[in-house]
C-alpha cells in the first residue's frame, strides 16, 4: 500500500472526539452558540499528540458503519444497548449526545480542509481501518485510542504500540507487550482471546459464564490460545475444574462466532490516500471560512502552526 513508510500514527477518531467532548465544557461555542468543543477539542489533541510524538504519516479512522451488519449476524447482541434508532437500510443510529451529533460533521470537514487523511469504509468500524492500515504499514504505529479492545494489535516486533488516554491526551498509556504481560498475562494476539473468554458489557459481548478475567488469563498461560483451551475441554486429562469444562463446553456456540467478532479485520479494502502529515491546509480558503463559521480560533491556530513546524 503506497505511503505507509515511517512511522504512522492512527487515531479512532470518534473515541477521540467523544473525549474532547465531555472533557472540554460545552460553554466553548461558535460565534451563533453551537457548541463547539468536541471539535475544538481534538485539534488539541491533535496538536499536542503531533507535538509530542512527531508522526510521519497521519490518519484519523472513522467508524463508516459502528455496529457492522456482519458482526450482529453473529452475535446479535453486539452493540444492541447502544442503538438509538433502527434502520431499515444503512447503519442502525448510535446513541450519541444531542451537542455532540451536529459537530461530527464539522470536524470532518475541518480534517480534509486541513489536509489530514480521513478514512472510514462501509460495512467497517474504525477498529478494522486501523487494523487493515496496521497490517499494512512497514514502520512503527501508534495507535491513539480510548478502547482497549485494540490492544489486539500491539506487537512489540514490527514497533506497534497503543497509546492510551489517562487525562486528555497529554498523558498516555504506553501500552508496550510488557505492559499487556503486567497487567493482563498475555501479550497482543493473545489480548483478542482473552476480552472474548472475559466479555465485554460495553460491546454486548456475553462472554463464557464464569470465565473472568484472571481466570481467562490463566487458562491462556496454561493451553496458549482459544484453540488450545477449547481441546482441552475435549481432552479429559488437561487440567481444568468440572466447572470449566462444562461452562467452556455449553459456550461453544458463542466460542465458534466470537473470534469474528472480538478481533479487528486486516483485509478492509482502503481507499488510496496521501497519508502524510500535512505541512500546509490542503485548501486554505475552505478552512479559512470554517475557522470563521465556527470559530475555531487557538485550537486551530496552534494546530496550524505545529504543522508548519
Amino acid at each position: 500500500m503506497p505511503g505507509v513508510t515511517g512511522r504512522l500514527m492512527l487515531l479512532d477518531t470518534a473515541s477521540l472526539y467523544f473525549r474532547a467532548y465531555f472533557g472540554v465544557p460545552d460553554s466553548v461555542k461558535a460565534p451563533d452558540g453551537t457548541p463547539v468543543n468536541a471539535v475544538r477539542g481534538l485539534l488539541d489533541f491533535i496538536d499536542r499528540l503531533v507535538k509530542d510524538h512527531r508522526p510521519d504519516l497521519l490518519v484519523a479512522c472513522m467508524d463508516a458503519d459502528w455496529r457492522p451488519q456482519w458482526r450482529v449476524d453473529l452475535i446479535p447482541s453486539y452493540k444492541a444497548h447502544r442503538v438509538a434508532e433502527e434502520r431499515a437500510t444503512g447503519p442502525d443510529q448510535e446513541e450519541v449526545p444531542d451537542t455532540l451529533s451536529p459537530q461530527v460533521p464539522v470536524i470532518e470537514e475541518v480534517l480534509d480542509a486541513l489536509g489530514i487523511a480521513r478514512v472510514g469504509v462501509a460495512g467497517y468500524e474504525a477498529d478494522d481501518v486501523i487494523g487493515t492500515f496496521t497490517a499494512h504499514a512497514t514502520g512503527p504505529v501508534d495507535i491513539v485510542t480510548g478502547d482497549r479492545d485494540l490492544y489486539q494489535l500491539v506487537d512489540d516486533a514490527r514497533g506497534v504500540r497503543v497509546l492510551y488516554p489517562l487525562k486528555g491526551v497529554g498523558t498516555l498509556q504506553m501500552t508496550d507487550e510488557a505492559w499487556l504481560r503486567e497487567k493482563y498475562g498475555v501479550d497482543g494476539g493473545g489480548y483478542a482471546d482473552l476480552a472474548l473468554l472475559r466479555g465485554d458489557p460495553s460491546d454486548g459481548l456475553p462472554g463464557v459464564p464464569g470465565i473472568g478475567e484472571k481466570t481467562a488469563a490463566k487458562l491462556l498461560a496454561e493451553f496458549g490460545d482459544l484453540a488450545g483451551i477449547m481441546a482441552a475441554v475435549d481432552d479429559p486429562k488437561a487440567k481444568l475444574t468440572p466447572s470449566q469444562r462444562k461452562r467452556l463446553d455449553e459456550a461453544r456456540p458463542y466460542v465458534a462466532v466470537a473470534p469474528k467478532v472480538v478481533r479487528v479485520a486486516g483485509d478492509v479494502p482502503l481507499p488510496e490516500v496521501d497519508t502524510a502529515l500535512p505541512k500546509a491546509p490542503r485548501d486554505p480558503a475552505r478552512l479559512d471560512a470554517l475557522a470563521a463559521r465556527w470559530g475555531l480560533g487557538g485550537s486551530l491556530n496552534r494546530l496550524l502552526t505545529t504543522l508548519e513546524a
